[in-house]
């Protein structure tokens, strides 16, 4: 491999970073440039930084970057299986029917949209019935979002109240949160090693299974009730898929891969937009200047009691800026999922060996200063023209790019909308009384923030 070679060894730095793994990676993009080595253990992978570059290899080359690295941690938990951590021709039968599936049971149709007004209603309510109480809001937003994603999968929602499904939507935020881990990176470096040590990957791995074992009984239960001639949800036409592939030895849909795709998107299908939802209430704590800002826009087109519709965004300029600089400020994947080559690459002047891990760098692409002015500040206004119209920024790219873009982007978009604005349509947020007011993150490679009270009041207009 021609990219520079005396550069990072896992675990190298990280200490000094608060165990963050994007802190070295920067380091080494400012003294080396957009393209250059690391090693996870004695694994070489190929880092690529600044958004012109990432665009280059992401869109331009997507045929050669659309492999998916399999690290350790994610052949366990998904045996290599699903549509987020496989490759080759499994990856591609199940990506094109799980976006079959998803667009007829949901995704890019009205209905989803109601469905997510529904969600947003039920949080509403619980917000409500909090108020003058502190509270932490996390598991409570990451239910309403999950279940948006359940409604498609399962053809049903779950009572939000239930402490089982709470469970499973905490297993979801946690198995994220690992994936930021110091003890990530060990494992994935040296997973013959670490498996045999204790350490939070045992508990990490216990959670997966009792996951799995939640969407095994929901398919169970499919299995039992459905008829094939009418599919109520994603389970019963993948199961449909099933019977029709059964004949075929070869075939690469079995009840496993079911589960695993049902896996991958219950995670993915929680984590991403509940996250969001979560830091947008912590800066709008942080700033209440730009919350009584919003909330004005909102008063202004939607009054007191019209709820919001996807409609409504090309009337809301400020809000829509407010939300893209949220997810841009909060960048919650720095270094993404890990890209693999899929044939021996030519890039910029460097060969990249068939097979070699493929770091997309989103952190250098939503701090690029060729893009963003301070990109270090939150500042809504860079989204917004002269006019005060919303303009966009190429270089956001928050859900990554290409062949292995985020496949919910689309809902994960409108549950952030919606949900954010029916929340400040109806009430103000607070700090509670002698708590602190800084954005503070657990650390790691993920930017999941450290758990925080907020304080409800409704807004009487």
């Amino acid at each position: 491999m021609s990219c520079p070679r005396e550069l990072l060894e896992a675990g190298d730095g990280q200490m000094e970073a608060g165990l963050n793994f994007s802190f070295p990676l920067r380091r080494n993009g400012e003294i080396y440039g957009d393209i250059f080595t690391v090693y996870l253990g004695a694994q070489p992978a190929v880092v690529l930084c600044g958004y012109d570059t990432l665009k280059e290899a992401l869109i331009g080359q997507a045929d050669d970057f659309g492999g998916r690295a399999i690290l350790p941690v994610f052949k366990k938990l998904t045996r290599g299986q699903g549509v987020v951590f496989a490759n080759g021709e499994h990856w591609m039968h199940h990506r094109k029917l799980t976006l079959t599936l998803l667009r007829q049971f949901g995704m890019g149709k009205r209905n989803l949209e109601e469905h997510v007004m529904t969600e947003a209603r039920h949080l509403a309510e619980f917000f409500e019935n909090k108020k003058g109480v502190p509270f932490d809001p996390m598991i409570r937003i990451a239910a309403a979002v999950s279940n948006v994603t359940c409604t498609m999968l399962f053809g049903d929602r779950f009572d939000t109240e239930d402490e089982s499904f709470q469970r499973q939507v905490g297993i979801a935020i946690e198995t994220f949160a690992y994936w930021g881990t110091q003890e990530f990176q060990l494992y994935n470096a040296f997973p013959n090693i670490v498996k045999r040590l204790p350490g939070a990957h045992v508990k990490m791995f216990e959670n997966a299974e009792k996951l799995h074992a939640f969407l095994r009984e929901q398919v169970e239960n499919h299995a039992a009730t459905r008829q094939t001639d009418c599919p109520r949800d994603f389970v019963d036409s993948f199961l449909n898929k099933l019977d029709e592939e059964a004949k075929y030895p070869t075939t690469h849909f079995t009840l496993d891969s079911l589960v695993n795709t049902l896996f991958n998107l219950f995670v993915a299908g929680t984590v991403s937009a509940a996250v969001t939802i979560h830091w947008a209430l912590r800066l709008m704590l942080k700033y209440p200047e730009i919350q009584e800002k919003v909330q004005k826009e909102i008063d202004d087109v939607l009054g007191a009691h019209r709820c919001p519709s996807m409609e409504d965004r090309l009337h809301l300029p400020y809000t829509d800026a407010v939300l893209h600089e949220i997810q841009r400020y909060a960048n919650l994947l720095p270094t993404s999922l890990p890209h693999s080559a899929v044939n021996e690459i030519k890039f910029k002047g460097y060969t990249i060996p068939k097979g070699a891990p493929v770091i997309e760098f989103l952190q250098t692409a939503l701090q690029d200063k060729n893009y963003w002015d301070e990109p270090e500040k939150f500042n809504p206004n860079r989204f917004l023209d002269k006019e005060g119209k919303f303009k966009k920024n190429e270089a956001n790219i928050p859900f990554s790019a290409g062949k292995r873009v985020c496949l919910g982007e689309s809902v994960a978009k409108m549950e952030i909308f919606l949900i954010f604005i029916t929340l400040f349509q109806k009430f103000s947020f607070n700090v509670p009384a002698g708590e602190s007011n800084r954005v503070e993150l657990i650390g790691g490679g993920i930017r999941i923030l450290k758990p925080y009270n907020i304080c409800v009041e409704a807004r009487n207009l």
